[in-house]
């Protein structure tokens, strides 16, 4: 039965049927990972990503025989999970970084208190994306168009005009196929790709994040990566602002605060994360979130003698320098990347 599954190119209603359940997930598993990639821009959580994937496949195994054929599978695997996902976000608040949701702050003002809710987005681990040997085409979209800058930005459109730039640009889905996924008409699929486009466009400037490679970092971009963890781990601030580029930001979420600039940065982290006898406070790990380098960021835990997952820090260089600091302060997140919640001292 598993050749049989393995040469089911075109599927049938028919096909679909004289499945049991374990050959069906067979035949979706294939498409696992890019739906999580897809709802995970929808949704920009990569929990609530998982859970729409899972309730996905799901549903397609309960209403196997409501597919007809006409599309692919692969599309109509896509109109179940961007259908769920347009039903989460009626429900659910629009995410968000600090720079999409407030003006710039300054160092000389109370840091606010943190915003619990549900509101920010989260970083996504590059070990979930689909690889370059399940299929390069979608390797390389996925990773172009799944960088923190562009997620703000997307989450800055309303879910269903999210839902046509993603399948329309990212995904280079024809109009049709969008205007049948998402019961639109054609002109309708346009006229929103077209608003979509125009408030990216202002939003999400084209070069505004340098891909660096996942496999190969030069020689240049390794050494400034060995003296940026340095910095971190020596609480050394003149070091820390020297890899910055002058306009550069940084944030915390979920404090809803931003700082722009070295001078500012440099007054923040002085009398933050860097006050007081900070040397030895912080560990980093390296990992890959949305397609960029990023840590683990670890604290210091003096009476456990160990250091304790603190969140996950992403990086955005730009002309080989780091234009922005983004740190989610959330320790589960960790898990995600296949971090260990501490590390012994």
């Amino acid at each position: 039965m598993i050749k049989k599954v393995n040469k089911l190119q075109t599927l049938s209603q028919a096909d679909l049927t004289t499945l049991d359940e374990h050959e069906f997930g067979q035949v979706v598993e294939p498409h696992r990972r890019e739906l999580l990639a897809h709802c995970y821009r929808m949704l920009g959580s990569v929990h609530d990503a998982e859970d729409t994937v899972q309730e996905t496949l799901l549903r397609a195994w309960r209403r196997r025989e409501s597919y007809e054929g006409r599309a692919s599978f692969r599309a109509w695997l896509y109109k179940i999970a961007t259908n769920l996902c347009l039903d989460a976000l009626d429900q659910r608040p629009r995410r968000m970084i600090p720079i999409t949701r407030q003006g710039v702050s300054s160092p000389d003002e109370p840091i606010p208190a943190s915003i619990m809710e549900p509101i920010w987005l989260e970083p996504f681990p590059d070990d979930l994306l689909a690889s370059d040997d399940d299929n390069p085409e979608i390797y390389l979209s996925t990773r172009e168009n799944i960088t923190v800058a562009f997620m703000a930005a997307l989450h800055l459109l309303p879910p269903r005009q999210r839902a046509v730039l993603i399948l329309r640009d990212v995904l280079e889905w024809q109009a049709s196929e969008v205007a049948s996924l998402l019961d639109l008409s054609v002109s309708a699929v346009k006229s929103a790709l077209h608003r979509a486009r125009t408030t990216l466009a202002t939003r999400y400037p084209a070069g505004s994040t340098e891909a660096i490679s996942p496999h190969v970092l030069d020689e240049s971009t390794q050494t400034q990566l060995e003296q940026y963890v340095s910095a971190w781990e020596t609480a050394d601030i003149d070091g820390l602002l020297a890899l910055l580029k002058e306009e550069a930001t940084f944030s915390m979420p979920p404090i809803p605060s931003w700082y722009s600039g070295r001078d500012n940065i440099g007054k923040l982290v002085s009398k933050t994360i860097f006050s007081g006898k900070a040397n030895g406070r912080w560990r980093l790990a390296p990992t890959r979130a949305n397609g960029q380098i990023a840590f683990g960021l670890y604290q210091r835990d003096p009476e456990n003698q160990v250091y304790s997952a603190y969140g996950i820090q992403v990086l955005t260089m730009t002309n080989g320098q780091i234009a922005d600091i983004l740190t989610f302060r959330k320790p589960s997140l960790v898990a995600y990347f296949k971090l260990p919640m501490t590390l012994r001292i």
